[in-house]
């Protein structure tokens, strides 16, 4: 591929980019994965908000729906979130690229900004359902299927029969190395 990685700019994920984003998880999931725009910014909202957006001049090639969450407690799919409580872990809610950003590490880029800004924060552990048989992904950036307690594991059925929890430490070795 000739795109260059190293023009791809990760900032902040803001409102004006819904629409992109939208049509970046249209692409990427099925519907009954997919969040609304007053899901998105809800997230985007939260005063422990850690949402990225990954672009090469200008344009949206990926985004990580990231946020400060209570352990152990994923909000259902397409919930709007309130701020409310301490935040106890980083919850990686949504990590997608688009076709035109593929092989640029990316997802691997975004997580790894996110891990900064939470351990900057005092966040010390991560979390996540992996979906549509992306546990091998998450597994390479050091997270690992954890055991679930029968109350959580019904809130993770309701990301799909595939869904997994998994989690890593933050801190240790970066991103790829957990």
């Amino acid at each position: 591929m000739s795109c260059d990685s190293r023009t791809v700019v990760v900032d902040a994920l803001r409102l004006p980019d819904l629409p992109a984003a939208l049509a970046i998880q249209a692409e990427a999931y099925p519907p009954f994965l997919r969040e609304g725009e007053s899901a998105f910014a809800s997230r985007i909202a939260l005063s422990a908000s850690y949402c990225l957006a990954a672009r090469r001049e200008g344009e949206l090639l990926g985004y990580l729906l990231a946020h400060g969450w209570r352990r152990q407690s994923p909000p259902a799919v397409g919930a709007v979130l309130g701020d409310g409580g301490p935040s106890e872990v980083l919850f990686l809610h949504d990590l997608s690229v688009a076709a035109a950003g593929r092989s640029l590490a990316i997802g691997r880029k975004l997580v790894e900004r996110a891990f900064a800004l939470a351990a900057q924060d005092g966040l010390r552990r991560a979390e996540l359902i992996a979906v549509e048989g992306a546990a091998g992904y998450w597994g390479k950036l050091g997270f690992v299927a954890e055991p679930v307690s029968r109350e959580l594991a019904e809130k993770v059925r309701g990301y799909g029969e595939a869904a997994c929890w998994m989690a890593r430490a933050i801190g240790e070795g970066g991103a790829g190395n957990g």
